[in-house]
């Protein structure tokens, strides 16, 4: 007898997931990672360096749940813009069958990624976020507001740097005509880094950069730093006195952090060790504090784990219903 797959496209995927759920399915995710009841094997890293291109290949399974998960997820940055697509497969956790190929080009990886900072925005943000700082104009310029308008909504004031001074003013059009964002906030383009995060409540770094950009005496006290763009040992967006000067220093995991994140410069550094920071998890979980006065300085290092990416699938299977196209293999 012959196993039935779904095979679900990007419009499918785009009619089920939302970044409020997301956010929440991912911080259930964490709290599960490091509550010790998630599997999570090492992330593949593949280039292709002829094309600028770069594979990563993460998996992930919740224990209980019905489903574990496979997804690969490429960019390719030798084109304007860069070419990212993706996809993840999707397994019955009691029989190891395939259940669904989600053919979503890359949207579950931009959804989830921007739900993790949404989650750390929930946990380590100020109360009362004003200014916001983006040092990217990538997809995650766009979903890093997405999710921070879910966990701090009303903030007023959004500047932008990028290298590329055309991109970051395409960024800033695109962020002004997002449904999700607040309608009052004013989006503008910075010239420099230290500009663009002057006074800013908020500072999110989502870049490919190979050194630091972002360095502790341009923020300001009581600040969050979420930076997302070192996913691999060879990126670095903050210099590591950023880290090392954090009151509250956390990472998506701290095993991954200190391979491939921000946490492996700091620590190579030996300005941090891997016991001064706090998973994200550990805080969802309610097993270390957030956040806990306005005075505080939070940075979060964000690699990206395979469990926000069994979350995202999760979603989409219970809501998809009947959506796609059934094959027997």
């Amino acid at each position: 007898m012959g196993t039935t797959v779904r095979i679900l496209r990007e419009a499918d995927i785009r009619a089920v997931l939302d970044m409020a759920s997301c956010i929440d399915a991912c911080e259930r995710a964490f709290a599960a990672y490091s509550s010790g009841r998630a599997e999570l094997p090492d992330v593949i890293h593949l280039d292709v360096p002829e094309h600028r291109g770069e594979i990563h290949v993460k998996a992930g399974h919740l224990h209980g749940e019905p489903y574990y998960a496979l997804k690969v997820a490429s960019g390719f940055y030798a084109t304007d813009p860069p070419a990212v697509d993706g996809m993840v497969v999707v397994f019955d956790a009691a029989t190891g069958a395939p259940a669904a190929f989600l053919l979503d080009h890359g949207f579950i990886t931009d959804l989830r990624t921007g739900a993790a900072g949404g989650v750390a925005a929930r946990h380590l943000a100020p109360d009362l976020v004003r200014r916001v700082s983006v040092i990217g104009t990538g997809a995650q310029a766009r979903y890093q507001m997405d999710a921070l308008a879910v966990a701090r909504p009303g903030f007023g004031e959004v500047r932008v740097w990028g290298r590329n001074a055309d991109h970051a003013a395409r960024c800033v059009a695109d962020l002004r005509d997002r449904p999700s964002l607040p309608e009052a906030c004013t989006y503008d383009v910075a010239a420099t880094v230290e500009e663009a995060v002057d006074g800013a409540d908020v500072v999110v770094t989502c870049t490919a950069s190979r050194e630091p950009l972002l360095r502790r005496e341009w923020l300001s006290p009581g600040a969050h730093v979420t930076a997302l763009g070192s996913d691999g040992a060879d990126k670095q967006e903050l210099d590591p006195g950023v880290l090392a000067s954090a009151d509250l220093l956390v990472v998506d995991s701290r095993a991954q952090c200190a391979r491939i994140g921000e946490l492996h410069h700091a620590l190579d550094a030996g300005v941090v060790k891997r016991e001064d920071t706090v998973e994200l998890g550990e805080i969802a979980a309610g097993t270390e504090p957030g956040r806990t006065s306005p005075e505080q300085f939070t940075a979060c290092d964000l690699t990206g784990v395979g469990v926000q990416d069994v979350a995202a699938a999760a979603l989409v299977m219970t809501r998809a219903g009947q959506a796609g196209e059934a094959v027997e293999l």
